[in-house]
């Protein structure tokens, strides 16, 4: 449908336009032939040629062209409040009116002498002049970022203001150029999508300094965040699916035990043997379970779908680079069979048993340890608890610590049910602090496919770049083609928070595709902390004006 609307004004304003180059004194061709059309129009309405290059600004494109409207009304003599805003928001009705009325002439521009601007218009123009200036750098050089969670703690801080740099890596000509400006998804204060998706351009980025190295800082764009739960964003939809169909299957089971048994015991009996079993047999979980997840979710939760450069913006520590090998062991990551670079205020969560109970405004104020991030198991009285080098060091000096150790999840031999771990199939038991090996795909390097690693590439081969995917008789199709192999279409990245157990990243949905890559963060330059009063010093002073650590 948006093709269609689309396609219908790019007519409208292609036959409007040879009838009005006509009467201006130009050649009717002059007005079908693209972009060449557009300067001749600039030339006609009397305005610089640049007008005509900002069209391709996302945000800006839709100010120039109403004001590129208004100015086609002025200078065939329509400039009445009325005739402008039918230029504004509804040139359809209007541009065919001014090429089709006899009455309708080419009377060019009216004098600058005889022109007495209001003070509103005045305001008017240096705000339409402001937001353009500001559109451009915002969306091709620098852009602002608010750090939302504790996921980089302590290389980035939970209340950290900063700037993100598009050229560095080269900034990307948007999905969706007609939006509305400084808004990313939705407009402010609603759930409204602040983005049209008349025009869709292909992935391109323009030249940048550098390509993404290991331990850049990089701002991206949420690979699963094609698929939103309007009311709980922050959770991954394809997540929030697995889980339940894992509920599902339990419910079913249950239901199973309970006729079986004649509903002798308590329902709650059952689901705890139902879960149980699921837990121990997580194969129980099949694509019947997940078909109804989906369904029982679209009952109950709006759902919109978001094109790449309108997904969430994450950011994370790029670990890995397209050809790396990559494992987990007991959580010390390797690179290339090497330990990988360490950031200097890197975190792990750790169990700590004390004689003692903190109060989580000391843990905070003393400490500097996020109240959000601390976790009291009340039954064996130990405390999980993100913490540094120093951190750990200094925790097992004091007194009421009794013991203290990272919080380090095993391999069981079997996969969790709820498949939150990437590449979330039955095939893997992978957690977060064992995972692996997989090396990261490569522009044109081909790897050979099977049953088995064919999870951790399926979302790559369909949704990433684009083809059709199946599976028959345990042969791979491509396309409808039978294959065995695949030749990567883009290079893709690993990226990982530096607080290990308080990040989800890659390894949970996986690879970050190239052009998903939003940009690098350069400069902080401002740091409030929100767990803080301002007598406590919620102002970080050090932290403002000051560069990203990426080594």
């Amino acid at each position: 449908m948006n093709y269609i609307i689309y396609a219908a004004l790019a007519v409208i304003y292609t036959i409007s336009f040879a009838k009005l180059f006509e009467k201006a004194g130009r050649k009717s061709w002059e007005g079908i032939v693209p972009i060449y059309n557009l300067f001749v129009w600039m030339k006609i309405i009397q305005r610089p040629f640049y007008w005509a290059l900002l069209l391709i600004f996302p945000g800006v494109n839709i100010i120039m062209l109403a004001v590129m409207n208004v100015n086609t009304a002025t200078v065939f003599g329509k400039r009445t409040t009325k005739d402008y805003l039918l230029a504004v928001f509804a040139p359809f009705i209007l541009l065919p009116q001014l090429a089709f009325d006899k009455d309708s002439k080419y009377v060019g521009q009216p004098e600058k002498s005889t022109i007495k601007k209001s003070v509103f218009r005045e305001w008017g123009d240096a705000i339409v002049f402001a937001v353009v200036v500001a559109s451009i750098f915002r969306s091709y050089f620098l852009e602002a970022f608010t750090i939302p969670t504790s996921s980089m703690e302590k290389t980035l801080l939970k209340g950290d203001y900063l700037f993100v740099s598009k050229i560095n890596y080269g900034p990307k000509i948007p999905n969706t150029p007609l939006s509305f400006p400084f808004a990313h998804h939705t407009l402010p204060g609603t759930t409204i999508k602040s983005y049209l998706e008349w025009m869709k351009l292909p992935f391109f980025r323009l030249p940048g300094f550098e390509s993404v190295e290991r331990n850049d800082v990089v701002v991206f764009n949420f690979p699963e965040g094609d698929t939103v739960l309007v009311n709980n964003q922050s959770r991954s939809y394809y997540q929030v699916v697995r889980e339940q169909a894992f509920y599902v299957a339990v419910s079913q089971y249950a239901g199973q035990l309970k006729s079986k048994e004649g509903g002798s015991r308590r329902d709650e009996d059952y689901w705890n043997d139902a879960a149980q079993f699921i837990l121990k047999n997580p194969k129980a979980v099949n694509g019947t379970h997940l078909q109804l997840a989906r369904q029982q979710i679209l009952n109950n939760e709006p759902i919109t779908v978001r094109p790449v450069d309108k997904q969430e913006n994450y950011i994370k520590r790029c670990v890995a680079i397209p050809g790396d090998k990559l494992e987990i062991k007991n959580g010390k990551l390797f690179i290339n069979d090497e330990v990988a670079f360490i950031p200097e205020h890197f975190q792990f969560k750790y169990w700590i048993n004390s004689s003692d109970l903190f109060n989580k405004k000391t843990l905070k104020l003393s400490y500097d340890v996020n109240p959000e991030d601390v976790h009291l198991d009340t039954e064996s009285n130990r405390y999980l608890i993100p913490l540094t080098l120093d951190g750990y060091k200094t925790f097992k000096q004091l007194p009421v610590v009794q013991s203290i150790q990272p919080n380090i999840e095993k391999k069981q031999g079997f996969p969790d049910p709820t498949l939150r771990t990437f590449p979330n199939d039955i095939q893997y038991d992978w957690t977060e602090d064992n995972f692996g090996s997989i090396v990261i795909p490569k522009k044109g390097e081909t790897v050979s496919l099977t049953t088995q690693n064919l999870p951790i590439y399926k979302r790559i081969i369909e949704v990433y770049e684009g083809n059709k995917l199946s599976v028959i008789d345990g042969k791979i199709y491509i396309n409808d083609q039978l294959s065995d192999s695949y030749t990567f279409a883009m290079d893709y990245y690993w990226l990982m928070g530096d607080s290990r157990h308080n990040s989800l990243d890659s390894r949970f949905w996986g690879f970050v595709p190239e052009d998903h890559v939003v940009g690098k963060a350069v400069f902080i330059w401002l740091s409030i902390d929100p767990d803080k009063d301002w007598v406590d010093g919620a102002l970080r002073w050090r932290r403002l004006f000051s560069l990203v650590h990426w080594n």
